[in-house]
């Protein structure tokens, strides 16, 4: 609502060209609020807006832009521009910016660093894609324990105005090893006089920089944490995590599960700037894989011909059996999928689930199973098919929901994303295979 009301009064300023009201009402702003509002604009209007900016706000707006609008802007700003907005950028938001731009752009901004800053980015830049190394922050207040607190406090006060925060304060020996972290409170109510070693307790969470992200959001969630210490393979502390980088992990990660739920390849960028043959290739190639598995579909019908000409009433049920079974299989993935994802169950749980799902299965497929054979019974094809009906309704449903529950671990023994069982594949995969055991019984007990 808030766009839908203020573009056409921001349109009409930049026609009249009154500059000293737009900065006014930009200074009264969110940056999240002004990016949203930029990237309604049309270039030349966005671009316009965003030079209006002071060297601080702009910084903050740029990194609350997408990558596509970030390179967007790149390409109208002068080489003075994007140095002076790298340089106000924090380290953890210029160095998410490096990894999400294109070679040739990020190696374009890297050149207009300082010396000191590109060797830090290209550090970072080094580090395993997807690992926690690529969102640290070396902007982080660390003393010594032999300090006195009267010294640690003066030292967070000299260098407080740069952290990326201050809640926490780490200690480290004289080669840096993470010794612990201690909040600020500590220091604050602590004797002056007493040693920064007499506040510590030696409890702290730390990470290695080549874990992978989401490893950290489950860390920070498991322990409350705000802020979580990364060190490398010796223990030596490299820079921290902030729960604002975690939450953009956290975001990305939920959005690519959901695009692998639904067969489309995660786009990496916003959709709505996205290009109409982007969009094509990050579907097409999904569709036409489950295009193929419904082959095997047809394949089980086109086997068991002879079964529907002799017993054309079989036919009518296919529609409802599949779907069930789909349907069962979708469910059971999705709740072990984000029980893995959220640590709640691990690979060693696995028998477990299988029991549970087991008599889970069974009893879901006696209800609509009962349902089934009475349709049958009375509608289409008697006693006969009524019992074909019923009976695979509940292998279908049982074996829907055990294949459903085992996928997602079988998946990640292989070390694969358990989301790549998206509910069409798994729903092609329980067709085929409910069709074939469906025409199996009713071939059994009809004798065709």
């Amino acid at each position: 609502m808030f766009k839908e009301l203020i573009i056409p009064d921001i349109k009409e300023l930049i026609e009249v060209k009154d500059w000293k009201s737009l900065k006014f009402f930009l200074s009264e702003c969110y940056p999240s609020d002004i990016a949203d509002l930029i990237e309604s604009l049309d270039k030349s209007d966005a671009a316009i807006l965003f030079r209006l900016l002071p060297r601080t706000q702009a910084a903050a707006v740029f990194a609350e832009f997408d990558p596509q609008m970030k390179e967007n802007l790149l390409k109208q700003m002068s080489n003075q521009h994007i140095k002076e907005i790298l340089s106000e950028l924090s380290p953890d938001d210029r160095n998410r910016t490096f990894g999400e731009l294109p070679g040739k752009v990020t190696q374009k901004l890297l050149n207009l660093l300082p010396a000191e800053k590109r060797r830090e980015a290209l550090e970072i830049l080094a580090y395993p894609k997807e690992s926690i190394g690529k969102i640290i922050t070396p902007d982080y207040i660390a003393v010594r324990p032999y300090w006195t607190i009267e010294q640690a406090i003066k030292h967070i006060r000299n260098l407080g105005k740069d952290a990326e925060t201050i809640n926490m304060i780490y200690v480290v020996d004289d080669e840096w090893h993470l010794l612990d972290d201690i909040p600020i409170r500590r220091f604050i109510l602590a004797d002056p006089k007493q040693k920064v070693e007499s506040i510590m307790d030696g409890k702290f969470i730390s990470i290695s920089a080549f874990d992978d992200q989401e490893k950290a959001v489950h860390i920070m969630k498991r322990y409350d944490l705000l802020a979580l210490p990364v060190t490398d393979s010796e223990g030596v502390l490299i820079g921290i995590v902030t729960i604002d980088d975690i939450l953009d992990v956290l975001e990305k990660e939920m959005t690519e599960d959901f695009h692998k739920g639904s067969a489309v390849t995660p786009l990496e960028k916003n959709y709505a700037s996205a290009s109409f043959l982007f969009l094509y290739k990050r579907r097409v190639t999904w569709l036409f894989l489950l295009l193929v598995a419904d082959f095997l579909s047809s394949s089980v019908i086109a086997h068991f011909e002879h079964a529907l000409q002799a017993v054309i009433a079989l036919a009518f049920f296919i529609p409802i059996l599949i779907d069930s079974g789909g349907n069962v299989a979708t469910q059971v993935a999705t709740l072990v999928i984000r029980a893995i994802s959220t640590g709640e169950i691990s690979l060693k749980n696995w028998f477990n689930i299988l029991k549970k799902e087991l008599f889970i299965g069974i009893l879901l497929g006696i209800t609509p199973g009962i349902t089934l054979f009475l349709r049958g019974f009375f509608w289409k094809g008697g006693p006969q098919v009524g019992i074909v009906v019923g009976i695979s309704m509940v292998g279908i449903v049982l074996w829907a929901n055990l294949l459903g529950s085992l996928l997602p671990f079988i998946l990640s023994k292989l070390k694969l994303d358990p989301a790549v069982i998206s509910s069409p594949l798994l729903t092609t995969l329980v067709d085929a295979t409910g069709l074939l055991l469906y025409f199996s019984i009713a071939k059994s007990i009809l004798s065709i």
